[in-house]
């Protein structure tokens, strides 16, 4: 365990194989208790900022020579580091983003997985296709893969060791360099995890910026940066589609989702499948991308689900995330407290049956940014609750009696990313999935710890695109060549 002395705990950057302090500092804070200060992290400057981007530059061409092999075998050297690390770097995730220890500890483990999975696709990076000869067509024709060049990696505050791992393999393991932006607001659990891997590399191959966002716009806009990959909000994508469009650099976006989940008549809900709904709607207080946020049930299977979902939702314990007995921590931010508040008080006064459950800690942690978990029964199509990522620990629950009416209600939103059709019949199952618009559909299941890691990832419509993961995730730091005579 961690010996806690906040005043003495300092992330640094990591430039050119090298650590590197800075005057200004950003203070960290605890969500459980904002008063209670978890460190510091240093603030990027200008120059550091192009300091990072000349290094990623030097390096490439170094590091892109390299065989696949040679870079996988330096690879797996370097995520070493992370399974001697996990128990302090999730004691000290858990105290800057919120969630409980157990989230944290499989945050780590998700980007050791990732890792390593990619590392299994070393013999498919640089697959070339040659083109049978035909009449009228050059003699050999081969299309073959490269790197991009320098890559900006950007991850947001909920799960962003894990979310690293969808893209940071992959890109190194292509041939690119990369510069990593940690979460503004909770950098330092993964400041202190990629630096210790970049240690294991060549210098400049893996670099780590943190700070404010103004001050770091030219790892997105500089024209030596050839990608950025992008986890966050819709607003956060557009800005860096906007800062991205100054140079044409590449983007990959993998943004928020307002995930349907549909139980069909047959749905399946014994304990087994109300254990994985529960959990695809509350892990991590809510704030998952890929959580379900909105549910439409057969009239039929209503009473049920709602008897399911209220009957584990009693025994929900709000408090510290490293305190036994937790099992759901605080919102990270005030912001995102109040805007949930919103929501459920929006809903309650258009009539709603708003229900909440738990109890919000007191003492130490009454100021902390905790929400009792709540359904929203009933509700209204236009409230906030069913159009809007809610990122909270809040679902609303409507009832449908005609298949192509929850399929249209699921549809009707801005988002794509998840969805999931709950039944006990194959052919139901693939005829609604069918129909869904979005990257990714669950059949009876739903939600981060129960994907795929092998298999691309991304969404639709306003949740982004490109994919993650898998051969689809190495091809997005690629490009085609062709070569033919």
């Amino acid at each position: 365990m961690v010996v806690w002395n906040p005043s003495e705990f300092i992330t640094e950057l990591f430039i050119g194989g090298q650590s590197r302090p800075a005057a200004v500092k950003t203070s960290v804070f605890d969500p459980a208790q904002p008063a209670q200060l978890v460190g510091h992290a240093t603030s990027a400057s200008h120059e550091d900022v192009s300091d990072a981007i000349v290094a990623a530059h030097d390096a490439f061409a170094g590091w892109s020579a390299q065989s696949p092999s040679d870079r996988a075998t330096q690879l797996s050297h370097a995520i070493s580091s992370v399974a001697r690390h996990r128990d302090d770097d999730a004691t000290l995730l858990t105290r800057e983003v919120g969630k409980i220890h157990h989230e944290s500890v499989v945050d780590s483990i998700v980007l050791e997985t990732r890792w390593n999975l990619a590392l299994d696709l070393v013999h498919d990076v640089d697959a070339v296709h040659e083109f049978d000869s035909a009449p009228g067509a050059p003699e050999s024709t081969l299309v073959q893969r490269q790197p991009l060049g320098v890559v900006t990696i950007i991850v947001p505050f909920n799960w962003p060791l894990a979310i690293l791992g969808a893209a940071l393999p992959h890109a190194l393991l292509a041939g690119n360099t990369v510069i990593v932006k940690p979460p503004r607001t909770a950098p330092l659990a993964t400041a202190r995890v990629v630096a210790r891997i970049a240690a294991s590399l060549p210098p400049g191959v893996l670099n780590v910026i943190t700070g404010e966002d103004d001050d770091v716009h030219a790892l997105i806009d500089d024209p030596r940066i050839a990608k950025v990959c992008f986890t966050g909000s819709v607003e956060g994508g557009k800005n860096i589609m906007q800062l991205a469009s100054r140079s044409l650099t590449r983007v990959t976006l993998e943004l928020g989702g307002n995930d349907p989940a549909i139980f069909l008549a047959d749905a399946p809900l014994d304990d087994e499948h109300l254990d994985r709904l529960f959990s695809a709607v509350f892990d991590t207080s809510g704030q998952i991308c890929m959580n379900i946020k909105r549910i439409y049930v057969h009239e039929s299977r209503r009473d049920e689900l709602i008897a399911g979902l209220e009957q584990r939702l009693r025994d929900v314990r709000l408090g510290h995330g490293l305190d036994n007995g937790t099992t759901m921590g605080p919102l990270h931010s005030k912001a995102q407290r109040d805007s949930i508040g919103s929501v459920i008080a929006q809903a309650r006064a258009a009539g709603a049956d708003v229900r909440q459950f738990g109890q919000l800690p007191q003492g130490d942690l009454s100021d902390g940014f905790f929400v009792l978990p709540t359904l929203v029964i009933d509700a209204d199509p236009g409230l906030d609750v069913v159009t809007c990522e809610q990122f909270g620990p809040v679902i609303p629950i409507m009832t449908f009696t005609d298949e192509a009416d929850a399929v249209r209600a699921a549809n009707d939103t801005w988002a794509g990313l998840g969805a999931s059709v709950w039944t006990t019949s194959d052919e139901a199952a693939a005829r609604v999935s069918r129909q869904l618009q979005c990257g990714y559909v669950w059949i009876n299941d739903h939600g981060a710890a129960r994907l795929d890691l092998r298999a691309p990832f991304g969404g639709m419509k306003q949740s982004g695109f490109g994919r993650e993961q898998g051969l689809a995730g190495i091809r997005e730091f690629q490009d085609t060549r062709v070569v033919a005579r």
